[in-house]
């Protein structure tokens, strides 16, 4: 299942990190998944949260730019070679990995790995069809 994305661009400096973290917990919203990517200068941070479009608002009123994505979300069992199995698929359904990461799936006991397609759609429906490839929906994932 594809899920929005929130990806903010932050400053590379002290504080940076934490102030939206900060604002969102102020707010009661949960991040369900994040990743974090950087450069000299600025960094991305990459959420997951179950309300997107109540965090998405609340941090843009907040001064953040703020773009949203859509990931595809897929289910692996915790162990040696999962990863490579699943990207052995992807790259037979010929589909092209923007970049991924990796959270805990805690309603699941799995792991979730959290994947941006230069083509979210034809992704979410090649990889439905494939039955060694679980899609995992929001409440399937995180608690």
């Amino acid at each position: 299942m594809k899920f929005k994305q929130l990806s903010l661009f932050l400053e590379n400096k002290p504080g940076a990190l934490s102030a939206p973290c900060k604002l969102l917990a102020d707010h009661a919203i949960n991040l369900e998944a994040l990743s974090v990517a950087d450069t000299k200068f600025f960094g991305v941070l990459r959420i997951l949260v179950k309300n997107w479009r109540e965090a998405k608002e609340l941090l843009e009123d907040n001064g953040y730019t703020v773009k949203v994505n859509e990931v595809v979300v897929l289910e692996v069992n915790h162990q040696a070679g999962s990863l490579a199995k699943i990207l052995q698929i992807i790259d037979q359904e010929g589909l092209n990995v923007e970049y991924m990461y990796a959270c805990p799936a805690s309603a699941t006991g799995k792991a979730a790995l959290v994947f941006r397609f230069d083509d979210p759609d034809r992704a979410e429906e090649k990889l439905a069809a494939n039955d060694q490839i679980t899609l995992l929906e929001m409440d399937k994932i995180f608690l």
